[in-house]
């Protein structure tokens, strides 16, 4: 691979780890809204509504299907690399919401103490619940997309792509919203019917973003001139 080509590759990379970043850190941002994504109407599981999930949801599931791609173009030491990054900035996101909390809003602030309060508070909980979990979901992620990748000799996406992610995204889902119900941010009488809701949205995702994957690694084999199964080993 020519320079020019390991200077392209490394932007790229660059690129997918801030669309990573920014999905996961304004997921735990908007978590506090809810709505319906089911066109049927309510349902019920264990006295809870099946299709309530969180707004927090819907860039999360980007994480996965980035985390996959770098996973297949640039290796699984450079997946995590990201995800190791996502945890600092967490945590980073996680500082600057304390320490603005704890600012004293001015008599004409257009937002007073106890709105921003109200909106972000549970931020800090929601990003340690995330985190958490997100350790959990993202390296088991990582781990099932490669054991699968050296079974199938590189081949069969589909099949790594959504045997990983559906095992992780019930893992994360289980683990964020116990953890969430545990610091009693949610009744446990909502646990179950937010975790199915949850993982049956995840699950709907990791189908459609199957053909994306499929297009984004087909595009990166062809600009960069690679195999099947075969890697980008960034050297800058």
């Amino acid at each position: 691979m020519t320079s020019k080509d390991q200077k392209l590759a490394y932007r790229i990379y660059l690129y997918l780890g801030a669309l990573f970043i920014t999905s996961l850190v304004v997921s735990n941002l908007i978590f506090q809204k809810f709505f319906y994504w089911n066109p049927f109407g309510d349902l019920t599981v264990f006295g809870a509504s099946l299709f309530v999930v969180s707004v927090g949801i819907l860039p999360y599931p980007l994480t996965f299907l980035i985390t996959d791609l770098i996973s297949e173009i640039y290796g699984r030491k450079k997946a995590n690399q990201i995800v190791t990054t996502g945890i600092f900035a967490s945590i980073f996101s996680m500082g600057i919401i304390i320490v603005a909390d704890l600012v004293p809003a001015i008599p004409t602030s257009k937002i007073d103490n106890e709105t921003f309060t109200k909106v972000f508070a549970l931020s800090p909980i929601a990003v340690l619940a995330s985190m958490i979990a997100y350790l959990c979901a993202q390296y088991i992620d990582i781990s099932i997309y490669h054991f699968w990748k050296r079974l199938t000799k590189g081949r069969h996406l589909w099949l790594r792509n959504n045997f990983s992610t559906f095992l992780s995204q019930f893992i994360d889902s289980f683990t964020v919203i116990g953890l969430l119900c545990l610091f009693k941010v949610f009744p446990w009488t909502d646990f179950w019917g937010l975790v199915i809701s949850a993982f049956l949205f995840k699950v709907l995702v990791a189908f459609v973003d199957t053909p994306f994957l499929y297009f984004f690694v087909y595009l990166f084999r062809k600009r960069f001139g690679l195999a099947i199964g075969e890697e980008i080993k960034l050297e800058v």
